[in-house]
């Protein structure tokens, strides 16, 4: 992303901007995007480009890898691993700090419904109760009590926002086509806090914590655990001792951390040695180098673990 932005802002900026600009781009290739803008927050029509530029991207990258799922001719890793989930009767909570639908899609292939919290395939509006009913199926009375039945489904949590997110009238929309609109998605830096406490960022940040303070175990995919909107919640509870697995292609240092100090903690990262591609494994905070499998790519960590 960060190379995408500095590479496609030699046109559009006012001269204020081309100059902050020309100061946050040597930060970023230093220290990458997030902490550059951090130390450096952008105008605000800086932001509304940076969204925009980002947005493209992102939806660029997402229409090819839907084409080849509508197609069939690929299948996304996620929608292998619901097969192999329990699946709660209030749904699977599925967090990402990412703003592409793929989860949604992966979901949907593997025959789940969807809980976004938004209802309408145009504008739809954001109503938590409204979305969650309408995925029941059967209401029973036994006794005096009133049991619901409901469609299995991922409830799908996006603290920092959607492509398919838009403001209309003042209010969060989600339309799934392409609009020449700003989307609402939250890009790294100081203006993302501000943001991320705005409706529907709230409500899906709120929704997001509660999961993580109820759940009994955590599989996480990919994350650098350096989200504010999450951490506050995340780590101490894995601080707890809730297992965890961590699967990524290279842990950061705070999941490094993790992985090192605390024995519930399973991670897997890929590594080389002696010029030998594998993975590096910590179980019980010991850390082992398994040569020619790379079983940090969810992919082969289904095939090799959980399928037959």
């Amino acid at each position: 992303m960060a190379e995408h932005l500095q590479a496609s802002f030699e046109t559009g900026l006012s001269e204020d901007d081309r100059a902050l600009w020309a100061e946050l781009t040597p930060l970023i290739t230093a220290r990458g995007l997030e902490a550059a803008l951090l130390s450096k927050p952008p105008s605000a029509t800086l932001e509304a480009l940076i969204v925009r530029k980002t947005a493209e991207l992102i939806a660029q990258n997402e229409r090819q890898i839907v084409t080849e799922v509508f197609q069939k001719t690929r299948t996304l890793r996620f929608t292998r691993l619901l097969r192999h989930l329990l699946k709660p009767s209030m749904g699977v909570p599925v967090i990402t700090t990412n703003y592409d639908r793929l989860i949604e899609i992966a979901s949907e292939e593997a025959g789940l419904g969807v809980d976004t919290l938004f209802v309408g395939q145009f504008a739809g509006h954001l109503n938590e109760q409204e979305s969650r009913l309408g995925f029941c199926r059967e209401v029973t009375l036994k006794g005096k009590s009133v049991q619901y039945r409901y469609r299995e489904r991922v409830n799908v949590f996006k603290p920092h926002g959607s492509l398919d997110w838009y403001h209309r009238d003042g209010k969060p929309v989600s339309y799934a086509g392409d609009l020449p609109l700003p989307r609402l998605i939250i890009t790294p830096g100081l203006n993302k806090f501000r943001n991320g406490y705005e409706s529907p960022f709230d409500r899906h940040r709120e929704r997001a914590n509660g999961a993580i303070d109820k759940a009994n175990r955590f599989l996480v995919l990919g994350y650098g655990f350096n989200d504010d909107h999450l951490e506050t919640h995340l780590t101490p509870r894995i601080k707890s001792g809730i297992p965890t697995l961590l699967l990524t292609y290279s842990l950061s240092d705070n999941a490094l951390k993790l992985a090192r100090e605390h024995t519930n903690v399973i991670a897997i990262q890929h590594s080389s040695v002696s010029g030998t591609d594998g993975s590096s494994v910590f179980v019980d905070k010991a850390e082992i180098f398994i040569a020619d499998l790379a079983l940090w790519d969810l992919g082969v960590f289904i095939s090799e673990v959980l399928e037959p």
